[in-house]
């Protein structure tokens, strides 16, 4: 039910009402639903722990860390940070349309980011491993596929709401032309990510199946061996169907139509299952998935590089002020750096 309001301190629930405004936005109700009973127990803590403090809005510093601490013990480091992450993305959106003042999770958040890993333990798979992997798969969509994930590290659900227009790229030889966004007009061998589509909303004229959960649009250099991948694909790849003119299309049954986070998890089930790396009911630890992609991008390029700021700005997932700040330096430093140490996974 909508949670009807006038001024900020009229919101008399602020948990339904942010639970109602992340619906409009697109989040499945499996989202939600997680959401809600992270941010319940919070508190159902607060009224049980603290004289004076029965909601969110009452809540402090210290009271959101000695939330946190009762967790401890009781769950797995990886999800206590994924509780902490909800609670910090939820006072930071009440912060920004004014229903709080504050966002008391925010200092929080910056302690834990050096001890707590989000990630679980997962299957430690080394560069030339990864390269035999990808060198099994043959199809141009599925190499394509996978090599964009890889070499990017964005989640399957933003691979899939990418459109022709946000790649710029040369491709001559294919006898192929399209104009790409304005982002990318002086940035060439690059993928524009962007924070905008949400499930069921339009966007570029299409309504989305898939939410992107970037913080920030972001711009994402291509080298050379994601380019021969893309080239690869773009040889063959259809007609589309959507007049949004979609990257990645289905050469199956939906001939011509955007890919889904669906068909990519099959995808990558299929050659991971065939690699050894993927067994049905195997957890997180064990198989290899879209998202662990996301975390070998992580892991490998934030250890040859050393700097954390630029792969979170690659991942989409930092904050405004310090994003500013490789937005600007894209092409000096966000472009130089990632060419010099992204991994190369074909052996070409």
């Amino acid at each position: 039910m909508a949670t009807d309001v006038g001024a900020p301190d009229e919101v008399t629930d602020p948990i339904a009402y942010f639970l109602d405004d992340q619906r409009y936005h697109g989040k499945s109700e499996r989202t939600l639903d997680a959401y809600e009973r992270v941010l319940r127990r919070f508190e159902g803590f607060l009224r049980e722990r603290f004289d004076g403090v029965e909601r969110p809005r009452e809540a402090g510093r210290r009271e959101c860390m000695a939330w946190i601490h009762s967790l401890r013990g009781a769950f797995e480091p990886s999800t206590i940070a994924t509780y902490a992450s909800y609670l910090n993305r939820f006072y930071d959106y009440m912060t920004r349309v004014g229903v709080f003042d504050d966002n008391p999770m925010a200092l929080v958040m910056e302690e834990m980011s050096e001890s707590i890993d989000t990630d679980p333990t997962r299957r430690d798979i080394s560069v030339p491993e990864m390269r035999s992997f990808v060198e099994t798969i043959a199809h141009p969509l599925e190499r394509a596929v996978v090599t964009t994930l890889l070499k990017t590290g964005m989640r399957v659900g933003e691979l899939c709401n990418l459109d022709l227009r946000d790649l710029h790229l040369s491709v001559t030889a294919l006898d192929q032309d399209w104009s790409p966004r304005v982002e990318l007009e002086r940035r060439s061998s690059s993928l524009f990510v962007s924070a905008e589509p949400s499930r069921g909303a339009s966007t570029n004229g299409e309504q989305r199946t898939a939410s992107n959960k970037r913080k920030r649009d972001t711009v994402v250099p291509v080298d050379d061996e994601l380019r021969r991948a893309l080239v690869e694909w773009l040889a063959i790849r259809p007609d589309p169907v959507s007049p949004a003119d979609p990257l990645f299309l289905d050469t199956r049954d939906s001939w011509g139509e955007r890919l889904t986070p669906a068909d990519v998890r099959y995808v990558v089930k299929k050659h991971a299952r065939d690699h050894g790396w993927y067994r049905t009911g195997g957890g997180t630890t064990e198989n290899v998935t879209p998202h662990y992609f996301r975390h070998f991008f992580t892991t490998h390029l934030r250890d040859r590089t050393g700097d954390r700021g630029i792969v979170q700005y690659l991942r989409g997932d930092v904050a405004s002020d310090v994003i500013d700040t490789y937005t600007h330096n894209w092409g000096d430093r966000v472009r130089e750096t990632y060419l010099e140490h992204i991994y190369t996974i074909t052996g070409e």
